[in-house]
């Protein structure tokens, strides 16, 4: 396995949101695109700050966006 053991659905969430893009995400997140790309190729773990932010630009619990794969 490749990258971090913390898998996300924030393509998915994304997706259900009418195709939020990846900058309107980064930009409720405070964050670059280069983040969120990153981050739905499970290639960085957010911290915890970041996590929270997420979830709440979804609208969901941190547990709906991200979880352990190790």
């Amino acid at each position: 396995m490749s990258g971090t053991p913390v898998g996300n659905d924030i393509r998915r969430l994304r997706g259900e949101r009418g195709e939020m893009t990846q900058q309107a995400l980064a930009d409720a997140c405070g964050v670059t695109r280069q983040t969120i790309i990153a981050l739905e190729a499970g290639r960085y773990a957010p911290s915890l700050e970041l996590a929270f932010r997420i979830a709440r630009a979804f609208g969901a619990g941190v547990e709906d966006v991200f979880h352990w794969r190790g």
